[in-house]
């Protein structure tokens, strides 16, 4: 059995702020049933990436990839902007 030594997380979402230099705020959704209700809730959650080039904009569909920690708040890193805002 051979396991993966670098298999770091993905996630896709959308940034809600790149106010900072180098920096992007990006906000992940996610759906999941309730374990006792079986209802489907929505849940989100916002990420510092890292933007080494400023591509990003505000409404952009980007993938961010986990990463070493660079700061204090960031700990993903801008892999690619899959859709740019309308």
């Amino acid at each position: 059995m051979t396991t993966q030594r670098n298999s770091r997380k993905e996630r896709q979402g959308i940034v809600v702020s790149a106010a900072g230099d180098k920096t992007c705020v990006v906000q992940i959704e996610e759906r999941k049933k309730h374990a006792v209700y079986n209802k489907m809730i929505t849940t989100s959650k916002k990420l510092h990436a890292h933007d080494e080039d400023n591509t990003a904009g505000v409404g952009d569909k980007v993938r961010v990839m986990e990463t070493r920690p660079l700061s204090k708040l960031k700990h993903w890193r801008l892999v690619e902007v899959v859709e740019k805002a309308k």
